[in-house]
């Protein structure tokens, strides 16, 4: 039995256009879901890359939105007050 590779795409905020609303945008690879939460890491990390959560979709459309992110390194964590305000 072969193994499988599993190939975890990224996005950043430059990749996305630099997007300043939530919503869904038509990308090269597909429609991306970017919520409000999302843009708040983007506006105070701009460098931060998300990894890309395929959804399901109908027909032959590809469906994402944004799950995990990371910082480059050098950047310090957001703090937990950050994290709280972020999350709501």
């Amino acid at each position: 039995m072969r193994g499988v590779e599993k190939v975890i795409e990224k996005v950043s905020w430059q990749q996305a256009g630099r997007v300043t609303e939530p919503g869904r945008y038509m990308f090269r690879f597909g429609w991306l879901t970017v919520a409000a939460k999302d843009l708040a890491i983007w506006e105070r990390f701009p460098e931060a890359a998300f990894t890309l959560v395929r959804m399901m979709a109908e027909g032959d459309e590809r469906e994402y939105h944004l799950g995990a992110f990371e910082l480059p390194s050098g950047a310090s964590a957001l703090p937990e007050t950050s994290l709280s305000s972020v999350e709501h």
